[in-house]
């Protein structure tokens, strides 16, 4: 009897053996075309991009690629006008993602508050369409409202007895008019993130709060924000790491004026690249652009661990 028990065991143990054996050859079947794609797409052209930074190359120029180490990156820190990109790029990320992230929480909560609003999916349908148009019909869009001689904007300052306002040359008012056509593109991503952020916060700890009756802001901090705090960090970095490259807006709207006014970095990146082919100085520029990323990506996981710590220690 004992021997039947152990052969039916081994048989058992066998064939599972064999299943899994099966299921993770398959896995690796399924895995492996994606692996090589995502190989081909994204990790050579990055190594192919960072060995050429190290190079002087001009497409258009007769001789070939010349090694000069360094010196591009030594250029790039040394170009006042590439500095001011870098630090015109960060005041646009900053100033855009704090008004995209002020105003999503609050039409977030709008939303999450009242779940049982009358026509509340037909509203949150047309508040996240800016989100899904493309950058280029949104700054096309927006180019043709606030033109001086046809556009609406203007059309409605004049009913009202006013002047005529030129926003996209008027170097006062340029920048301040991207950042306000940005927020109005991507304040529906944020309210999106913050509301699943508020999801995911357990309704039995708000009905206990609500039970306790414990004022708005106690419920905020010791309820909501311990929950909703790092999908909404995600939202924030997702967004920080868009804003970086933004360049589209810019170069439809404005193409970096007047002047430079609202020259970002990704848009001396493009000219460098597309409109004088450095593709040396150029890959230099984008490797600096890639660390940004990376850095950016590294605070977040940071925070993601020290949450993974807490929440192991409690």
């Amino acid at each position: 009897m004992s021997e039947k028990v152990a052969k039916f065991e081994s048989s058992i143990k066998e064939k599972t053996s064999t299943r899994a054996r099966a299921n993770k050859r398959m896995s690796w079947i399924l895995l492996i075309p994606v692996l090589i794609f995502f190989a081909l797409m994204n990790i050579l052209p990055t190594i192919w991009m960072l060995g050429l930074s190290f190079y002087d190359y001009t497409l258009t120029s007769s001789k070939g690629a010349t090694f000069t180490g360094f010196s591009n990156y030594l250029d790039f820190v040394k170009n006042e006008q590439l500095s001011q990109s870098v630090s015109r790029t960060f005041v646009f990320l900053i100033i855009a993602i704090i008004c995209q992230t002020f105003l999503g929480i609050l039409i977030g909560v709008l939303f999450w508050k009242n779940d049982k609003m009358p026509g509340r999916r037909f509203a949150l349908t047309l508040f996240f369409t800016p989100m899904v148009v493309t950058p280029i019909a949104t700054a096309l869009f927006w180019k043709l409202i606030l033109d001086p001689t046809f556009g609406v904007m203007n059309y409605f300052l004049t009913s009202l007895g006013l002047s005529k306002v030129d926003f996209l040359t008027d170097s006062n008012l340029a920048f301040p008019t991207l950042i306000v056509v940005d927020t109005w593109m991507w304040t529906p991503f944020m309210a999106l993130m913050t509301l699943a952020a508020l999801g995911s916060v357990p309704k039995a700890e708000l009905e206990a709060a609500s039970v306790d009756k414990l004022p708005i802001h106690r419920q905020i901090t010791t309820v909501i924000w311990p929950h909703a705090k790092f999908i909404l960090m995600l939202g924030i970095l997702l967004r920080s790491i868009d804003a970086f490259k933004t360049m589209d807006l810019t170069y439809i709207m404005t193409n970096g004026g007047p002047g430079d006014r609202t020259e970002l970095i990704a848009l001396s990146l493009y000219r460098f690249a597309f409109k004088s082919f450095k593709l040396g100085y150029a890959s230099a520029v984008s490797v600096f652009l890639l660390f940004i990323a990376i850095a950016l990506t590294a605070i977040y996981l940071h925070v993601l661990n020290a949450r993974k710590k807490a929440e192991a220690q409690g």
